[in-house]
């Protein structure tokens, strides 16, 4: 076990060096001057001196490599530099908007869990019944609209029409309810899926026919199914929180919602290149570990996979 974390830590070690090296080459490549971007969008009054000042604070004289090692050295203990527009350390910032982002993950999450798997439990014993095309019927309708389209839906008749909550998120528990429920929906639809053809494969196996044969009552073929099933469904939810936790900036860009997505949305259209950067290393580092740790619970969970790599 211990052997297999180490060679996960030092794969996700490459992955986050080519990320790293990647995000600066496409910064250092895009169109225009850093410096000038930097000035302008703090409303300093542009000369060639104060130009040229900041292009040697900011050390855009040096060489694409002495920039790259300068600014991974720093990355390494989480300085990202600071925010062209306000002038905030970017660590800070992402740190908040990972606070706000990971409350409206792990709360999706867990309702669209919740109310996925007995729905995917019912479809998978009641078999092509009609429950089970209707509940298919609403969650294919669910899985394909998109995000902003159920926002506004959920805008227009919650807010616009039953007044019941507000439109802005304002960072409070009541706004939390529809960017949550916006976020659940796709992916309850998708669990629902993904939940049933796993099921539905657990069924069809000889263990659950000759548990059946003995007369094994049906709550305990049930939870052995369940049990089995675990892993595909660690996987199906772990990368629904990498990506979700990278930052939904649709959903938090409508609402308003103080989190990651709208960081990063903010920080392109300003062009705040410090931010930029900031975010796609730090979303990339949430994604390989929220991989990591699920690749990790494998074997905690069936220790079997242990056994067949020999460890």
């Amino acid at each position: 076990m211990g052997k297999y974390v180490v060679r996960r830590l030092l794969h996700v070690a490459w992955i986050m060096l080519a990320v790293s090296f990647l995000t600066f080459l496409l910064s250092y490549l895009s169109p225009g001057d850093a410096a000038m971007k930097k000035l302008n969008a703090q409303g300093v009054a542009v000369s060639e001196e104060v130009l040229e000042k900041t292009r040697e604070n900011l050390g855009l004289n040096r060489s694409f490599i002495v920039q790259y090692a300068d600014w991974a050295w720093h990355a390494l203990r989480f300085d990202l530099g600071t925010s062209f527009k306000d002038g905030f350390p970017v660590s800070e910032k992402l740190l908040k908007g990972l606070k706000n982002t990971a409350l409206l993950t792990v709360t999706a999450i867990l309702l669209a869990f919740l109310i996925s798997l007995p729905l995917a439990v019912i479809c998978a014993i009641k078999k092509d019944s009609w429950l089970d095309h209707l509940i298919r019927l609403v969650s294919f309708i669910g899985n394909s609209l998109p995000n902003f389209l159920i926002s506004v839906l959920l805008i227009y008749f919650l807010c616009v029409k039953a007044k019941l909550l507000p439109v802005v998120a304002n960072n409070s528990v009541r706004g939390l309810i529809l960017p949550c429920v916006a976020l659940a929906i796709p992916i309850c639809s998708r669990f629902i899926r993904q939940f049933r053809a796993e099921f539905l494969e657990q069924l069809g196996k000889p263990y659950v026919a000759g548990a059946r044969a003995r007369g094994v009552k049906s709550r305990y073929v049930l939870w052995n199914v369940l049990h089995n099933s675990s892993i595909a469904i660690l996987t199906i939810v772990g990368l629904s929180v990498g990506t979700l936790l990278g930052g939904s900036v649709v959903i938090e860009t409508i609402f308003r919602w103080p989190g990651l997505g709208k960081l990063a949305m903010d920080a392109i259209t300003n062009r705040d290149y410090p931010v930029i950067q900031g975010f796609v290393l730090f979303t990339s580092v949430i994604y390989v570990l929220v991989n990591l740790i699920t690749d990790v619970s494998y074997h905690l969970i069936d220790p079997r996979l242990q056994e067949r790599k020999g460890e």
